[in-house]
């Protein structure tokens, strides 16, 4: 079987493709918006890459910002070391990327795994992020407590947690039938109306083969299984620790109500470490609700990214 080059996944678009050197690793970007404007790095979930922010590539540089979309660690066409899906240095490579891009601070967006390196990073190198947006990713000690606390929201998050700790099967699963699991995915999690569009088809096609790149799978689960081995583990446990204090950056947390994988009760619980943080609930959308509603999530991300220069 040929497998996808890692080029396949730089489409033609109103950006510009970049390789950006960081934190000892080479990582692809696509790059809007003037060099001069303020900077937004997004970052994207389990099994996608950073075209999920096509819509906020375009709408934040309409708005006058920079916005960066990036293929995180083992994604896309970024390398895929053996080793580094760890929460300080998946920090450290945000903090390194935006330092390689000119720039002293920037806002972090992110979805789902990505809202948890902006959680991260936000704690661990707090001179470098302004603010920080999550689209359906509550802060990681919230989600802890949701799945140990709340039986809906361990009923919807822990099976396919469990299941990615096996080896080598879940890679298996991501990439065969021309990765249809990915699709699964990403159908069983949206809301009611995207699957049926076009654009869904068009999504779906490119996720699936960006998944089978050498590689990406078994970096996309390294993520979910440091997740669980380090629970039991000293660099675990200091890394949560570290974890649990406030931080006082303007927080926003986006969310569609149709979301069946990250529950609104979960993200409730969120307040403990971002006080001062917006909750705001994106109507008809389910769990990727920058594509699936991404004309209201840019409206409120410029509004948010401008209220906090």
């Amino acid at each position: 079987m040929d497998y996808p080059d890692p080029s396949t996944v730089r489409f033609d678009g109103p950006w510009t493709h970049r390789d950006v050197h960081a934190n000892g690793i080479r990582f692809h970007i696509a790059d809007t918006g003037s060099a001069q404007a303020p900077l937004v790095v997004m970052l994207h979930g389990f099994s996608d890459f950073w075209w999920s922010w096509r819509h906020q590539l375009t709408g934040l540089a309409d708005a006058g910002y920079r916005a960066v979309a990036v293929d995180l660690r083992g994604y896309g066409d970024s390398d895929k070391p053996p080793r580094g899906y760890d929460g300080w240095t998946l920090a450290g490579d945000i903090a390194g990327l935006i330092r390689a891009l000119g720039y002293t601070s920037a806002t972090l967006v992110g979805h789902a795994d990505g809202g948890l390196v902006c959680w991260a990073t936000a704690v661990l190198h707090p001179r470098l992020v302004r603010s920080i947006a999550l689209v359906s990713s509550p802060h990681p000690i919230a989600l802890k407590r949701g799945v140990l606390r709340d039986r809906p929201q361990r009923s919807a998050w822990l099976p396919s947690f469990l299941k990615y700790q096996l080896p080598l099967l879940p890679e298996r699963s991501l990439i065969k039938h021309d990765g249809f699991e990915v699709e699964r995915l990403l159908r069983t999690r949206s809301g009611p109306l995207w699957p049926r569009s076009a654009e869904f088809t068009d999504v779906a096609r490119r996720m699936r083969s960006a998944i089978q790149i050498p590689g990406v799978a078994h970096s996309a689960l390294e993520y979910q299984r440091w997740a669980f081995r380090s629970q039991w583990r000293p660099d675990g446990r200091k890394f949560m620790a570290k974890m649990d204090r406030p931080i006082s950056i303007p927080v926003i947390q986006l969310h569609g109500d149709h979301d069946p994988y990250i529950l609104v009760s979960t993200l409730a619980r969120c307040t403990k470490w971002a006080p001062h943080r917006q909750l705001c609930a994106i109507p008809g959308a389910g769990h990727f609700v920058h594509q699936e509603r991404a004309d209201e999530v840019n409206a409120e991300l410029a509004r948010f990214v401008g209220a906090h220069p």
